[in-house]
């Protein structure tokens, strides 16, 4: 009989980690599924909970101990640095033989975010190293938490400008993070890093964003605005201060810069994927539908 291949995932029960994990067991793998508090999540047959963080170096390499693959996904904490650098230390003592790891978009040009600096001087160590990792870069998420409270609000939350900015479903990161992991397993010898920029084709300002959802939803949304400052301290209200500076630094990012999908890099992820990436388009008209099902 074939062997069952097996899977840790941190940040299991997050927002791209518990989707990671749907999609893994789908895929016919054991997963498990490291988080800080497991006795509050649900998890379906063909997941084992491991409890941990992942600065608990010991919790940490206990999980991976008879793992074949590992999704690492690092939490926007004040030291991720310090995090994730432990967690590629650990998964090169104990050779496993294929990463997906979480990074960002157009990351190497971001200096002054605080985040987005941690994950590259991580991606430094996977290329130094020649780590089996695939590097996935998406953009901010369509699925951002708060998204569906704002717009019942009839906001538009995010304050990214007039540039534009090409959005990320999380449900792409995970099928490509599935695709590669399968990949480098069916290796019969170690495969070196590779990037992928896991982002749609469509482009979103502040103003076509509440137009999409205007018309998506069938009601007026209006654009929060450019003042990121206005923003932040709204943020403050449920976010540690360091994240919501960490954060400021991001939407003058989406501002001045316009991060948007390449050319190269979409058609590089369709011959991934096999198909187009989900646009932020049909995310909307998908969640309108689904809320307004829910709300009858």
């Amino acid at each position: 009989m074939e062997k069952i291949m097996t899977v840790l995932v941190t940040g299991a029960t997050g927002n791209v980690g518990s989707v990671v994990v749907e999609q893994l067991v789908a895929a016919g793998f054991d997963v498990r599924a490291f988080t800080r508090d497991p006795e509050k999540a649900t998890f379906a047959p063909g997941v084992t909970p491991f409890k941990g963080e992942l600065l608990d170096v010991d919790a940490l390499r206990a999980a991976m101990d008879g793992v074949e693959a590992v999704f690492l996904l690092s939490p926007v904490v004040p030291d991720e640095l310090n995090v994730t650098i432990s967690a590629l230390n650990l998964i090169r003592e104990a050779k496993i033989r294929a990463v997906a790891y979480l990074s960002v978009f157009r990351v190497d040009e971001t200096e002054d975010v605080p985040h987005f600096a941690s994950k590259f001087a991580a991606e430094r160590l996977i290329t130094k190293h020649n780590m089996p990792v695939t590097i996935l870069r998406p953009n901010a998420y369509m699925q951002s938490p708060g998204v569906k409270d704002a717009l019942g609000h009839g906001m538009f939350p995010f304050p990214i400008g007039q540039k534009g900015v090409s959005f990320t479903d999380i449900r792409d990161i995970a099928e490509v993070a599935v695709l590669e992991i399968q990949r480098r397993l069916a290796s019969n010898e170690p495969l070196g890093p590779e990037i992928y920029e896991v982002v749609a084709e469509d482009v979103l300002t502040g103003e076509s964003g509440a137009k999409l959802w205007s018309e998506a939803l069938g009601r007026p949304i209006k654009y929060i605005g450019d003042d990121i400052d206005q923003w932040v301290q709204s943020l403050r209200a449920f976010a540690p201060n360091w994240m919501a500076y960490d954060f400021k630094y991001m939407m003058k990012h989406f501002q001045e810069d316009g991060p948007v999908s390449s050319a190269a890099g979409l058609e590089r992820l369709r011959e991934r994927l096999g198909r187009n990436p989900r646009s932020y388009h049909d995310f909307a008209v998908e969640s309108a539908k689904l809320w307004s099902e829910a709300s009858n």
